[in-house]
């Protein structure tokens, strides 16, 4: 009688801490999908896995005056822009396809740290099944002036500052910044590159090779431009799998340390 009462006792016990643990489990994975992958070393909801990681050195802003314009961390907005006799030492062209083809052009230019990169990632895509086709690299201060203007004439001032830079605001002036689309969005800069198998890999798999998307969907009143989901710019690593992994933007990451 004893041992089948010290049995059921023992089944009891058992059965709360299963029904427990699976309690702790199933909450922990719903309410906090972040911190469940986070303790799991998992993916969490997002696609986005949330290792435990140290901020790498970003650099402190907190002049409008760009002092480091080689520097691959960079920070070149509406705030910060760059003078107009600013080119980059070494520009190269990367071995890549682009979208106009072999044709000799400015924009076929970049920094070698960006050319390099831009390989690497493009062969990555293409082993995948992905081809990407580079649109844009360098621009000089003159053709993004020139750009801008054309935008202001077609769709008015407020209009073209939503998506195009002015000029010495361009990123596209340090040589770190690349436009890339594919045949599956006609070629074109738009954001149904976004849904596009090939623009679905990019955003996964960018950071893999030191490039970040740069404009964020809804970052528009941080970055001042709205989505850009072809336009990338190198930063490097550990700093571009840094922003990737917590969705920060540059602007985020050296603004806040300037005002701690």
């Amino acid at each position: 009688m004893k041992k089948r009462l010290f049995l059921i006792a023992l089944c009891s016990i058992t059965m709360t801490l299963t029904a427990s643990f699976l309690y702790y489990k199933n909450n922990l994975s719903s309410e906090h999908p972040v911190k469940a992958a986070a303790i799991a070393g998992q993916q969490d909801s997002t696609g986005h896995k949330h290792p435990e990681e140290a901020a790498p050195a970003f650099p402190v802003v907190s002049s409008p005056v760009i002092t480091n314009p080689e520097s691959l961390l960079v920070l070149v907005n509406k705030q910060r822009t760059l003078s107009a006799d600013y080119t980059p030492k070494t520009l190269i062209r990367p071995n890549v396809e682009f979208s106009f083809g072999k044709k000799k052009a400015d924009q076929a230019l970049m920094r070698p740290e960006t050319a390099a990169s831009l390989e690497k990632m493009f062969a990555a895509a293409k082993q995948d099944g992905f081809e990407l086709l580079a649109v844009s690299g360098y621009r000089s201060y003159n053709h993004q002036q020139s750009l801008f203007n054309t935008y202001i004439n077609e769709y008015g001032k407020d209009k073209a500052e939503q998506f195009s830079a002015p000029p010495g605001a361009s990123e596209h002036q340090t040589g770190l910044a690349v436009d890339i689309t594919a045949r599956s969005a006609k070629f074109q800069l738009d954001l149904c590159f976004a849904e596009t198998p090939e623009g679905k890999w990019v955003a996964a798999h960018a950071h893999e090779y030191g490039f970040i998307v740069r404009y964020q969907k809804g970052k528009t009143g941080i970055t001042g431009y709205q989505y850009e989901p072809w336009h990338i710019r190198y930063v490097g690593n550990p700093y571009a799998t840094y922003l990737y992994n917590n969705k920060l933007t540059l602007e985020e990451v050296m603004y806040a340390k300037a005002e701690q």
